[in-house]
């Protein structure tokens, strides 16, 4: 295996540790309808992965934010590239380059209907966690 493949290997596995890492965490603060988009197949994407859900409270979607920024650092030393949407309470997103996460309130999730925008991605959907 020449240096090239080993390389896009390794970038691919981190980020599928990442996308992993970060579904757990927004598992833990129980986020609602986790939806995830490997958009590795995707010529036209910018990123490997695309992740969302919606919470039922802004404190639950700060809390998700919070603990997907805790649990990355901690589990790979990563702090995001960009987030945005913390001093609001509709629509919260973090972005790693090959992971981008966003958090809506339920309203805003269906009003902007983001899971439209890469319907030809290979998607995950997870069940949700019960109370």
């Amino acid at each position: 295996m020449n240096n090239k493949n080993s390389a896009v290997e390794k970038e691919e596995n981190s980020a599928e540790i990442l996308n992993n890492i970060i579904i757990d965490s927004i598992q833990d603060i129980k986020g609602k309808d986790i939806v995830n988009y490997d958009l590795r197949g995707i010529e036209m994407a910018n990123n490997d992965f695309f992740i969302i859900c919606h919470a039922t409270s802004n404190t639950q979607m700060l809390g998700i934010i919070n603990n997907i920024e805790k649990k990355v650092f901690e589990k790979t030393s990563l702090r995001p590239f960009h987030a945005e949407g913390k001093q609001g309470n509709s629509w919260m997103l973090i972005d790693y380059f090959n992971v981008v996460v966003h958090v809506f309130s339920k309203e805003k999730r269906a009003f902007y209907n983001l899971e439209d925008l890469w319907n030809d991605a290979q998607i995950t959907k997870y069940n949700n966690l019960e109370d």
